[in-house]
């Protein structure tokens, strides 16, 4: 049966996966946005729905010092004995672990792993629970490195051991071990997590090695793809459906200009098959956007979310940066208010801001809202965020002159004002419409018939234009000032379309 790539569209990488019985649990990385680890669920392993967060409680991470693409890295998801685990990185803090029973409701409060490196990994075997990183036990190496640890505590059991140096790709990472038939498998990265990225495997008799190389490494890669449909395939994890089919779950992008994307890393299904007693992914090692394999339900067509604002509790898909102020925001009754903060995209911390991932290339976002601004630089409305320095703002805006609404773009230090519309009182309704290359945002006074106001380019919220950027772009409501204010953002819709 064919089917359509990613799976999970949208700022989503580092997948790993597990199942139990016919059920299928995903995870990926979410670095400084809050909750951290969005956790999908599927029965068909092709419709997957957002039903939690593993990292809920603010207190419990240190957000609020998180640097751009710095936070939560590389979740590992498991299943032992009727508990879910997960285990990832926080960056410049450690590795820790959450575990739950039920992973679409509250998880544990972290247990901080005295082991170091990082994409961690979860391994039990006869009652014992091991940890894998990318650890480099010996100076100047790259390693795998395998403990024993108390899986209550996260005290490290013993001494650590090295059990793999990769295949020289370098930026040897993200480590997962599989015990199949005679043979332990380890599945790694290589190549750093731009376009030379790559899976690559190994496999031993003992879980501590020595582990031999697959002779066919990397089992799957698109640094040859002269299409360039798809890049920077890697990071993958495997697993076997209840249907004894074997697959990959991996990161890979997809391209929006020339080499270039602003949705980030995607989540991607891939077929394993076996040859030899080792894994082979896809076809010619490469991920693809349409692929065959032995499914046994249809993917969906596209859908529409929207927020419920009657009922007070957030939806899952909802993204705050880094340690939000829960009290500048409140909900319930059939609208979402949202209190102006002097705090800006550009300091790096909480601004006022509800966003969910970018759901596609091919999307639109649509609120209706009332704002009376009372100081000059109250704003509100809808903005579209890479990082800290670059985004777009399509907002109600109050100048010296008066009330308008302005798009206005920021990269880095480039700076445009793109429209200035001059807007009375009431209600507002604004629109984003996205294709690969271009934003169209619109606005109407009745909700009934559009203006467009201006466009803006995709290029310049592209990760590779941004530099150092492991996210992707998020699109949601903002409030905004320069001091504090009475004004107040009431949102009474705010719907996705892809």
């Amino acid at each position: 049966m064919k089917y359509q790539n990613p799976i999970v569209k949208g700022f989503n990488p580092d997948p790993s996966v597990c199942r139990v019985g016919e059920d299928y649990y995903l995870v990926t990385s979410s670095f400084e946005y809050f909750p951290g680890i969005p956790v999908y669920h599927s029965r068909d392993l092709v419709n997957w729905e957002q039903i939690g967060n593993c990292i809920q409680d603010i207190e419990d991470f240190p957000f609020q010092n998180v640097a751009d693409s710095g936070g939560v890295w590389a979740p590992t998801i498991r299943y032992e004995n009727g508990t879910f685990y997960v285990t990832a990185t926080f960056d410049a803090y450690g590795n820790f672990m959450v575990h739950t029973e039920n992973p679409g409701g509250t998880w544990s409060k972290p247990v901080w792993v005295k082991a170091g490196g990082i994409d961690p990994s979860l391994y039990f075997e006869n009652g014992k629970t091991y940890y894998c990183t990318n650890q480099s036990l010996h100076p100047g190496q790259e390693e795998i490195s395998l403990y024993e640890i108390d899986l209550e505590s996260g005290e490290v059991i013993a001494e650590g051991k090295a059990i793999w140096n990769g295949t020289g790709g370098g930026h040897l990472e993200a480590p997962h071990i599989y015990h199949i038939g005679e043979w332990y498998y380890l599945l790694a990265a290589e190549g750093g997590t731009f376009f030379n990225h790559m899976a690559t495997a190994a496999r031993s008799r003992s879980l501590w090695g020595p582990y031999e190389s697959c002779p066919d490494n990397p089992i799957l890669t698109n640094i040859h793809d002269t299409s360039k449909a798809i890049l920077c395939a890697g990071h993958g994890d495997l697993f076997c459906d209840h249907r004894g089919n074997w697959w990959m779950v991996h990161l890979a992008v997809r391209l929006s200009r020339r080499t270039m994307t602003h949705l980030g890393r995607e989540t991607f299904l891939t077929p394993i098959s076996w040859e030899n007693g080792w894994p082979k992914a896809g076809s010619g090692k490469k991920a693809a956007l349409e692929c065959e394999g032995p499914l046994w339900a249809e993917q969906k067509a596209c859908s529409v979310w929207k927020a419920d604002f009657n009922r007070a509790q957030w939806e899952p898909e909802w993204i705050f940066l880094r340690s939000p102020q829960r009290d500048r925001y409140r909900r319930g009754k059939g609208y979402l208010e949202l209190y102006p903060s002097p705090v800006h995209f550009p300091d790096g911390k909480n601004p006022v801001f509800a966003a969910i991932r970018q759901p596609d290339f091919g999307c639109g976002l649509e609120t209706a809202f009332s704002f009376e601004p009372c100081e000059i630089g109250d704003e509100a409305g809808l903005a579209v965020v890479l990082s800290s320095q670059f985004y777009y703002r399509f907002v109600k805006k109050r100048t010296g002159e008066g009330d308008f609404l302005v798009l206005e773009k920021n990269a880095e230090d480039m700076y445009q004002r793109a429209c200035e519309i001059s807007v009375s009182s009431g209600r507002l309704c604004l629109k984003i419409q996205a294709d690969k290359e271009f934003y169209h945002f619109s606005y109407s006074t009745d909700g009934e018939t559009y203006f467009e106001a201006a466009k803006a380019s995709t290029r310049f919220l592209a990760c590779e234009v941004s530099g150092r950027c492991f996210t992707g772009t998020v699109m949601g409501l903002y409030a905004a000032s320069e001091q504090e204010t009475g004004a107040v953002m009431r949102v009474c819709l705010f719907e996705s379309r892809r």
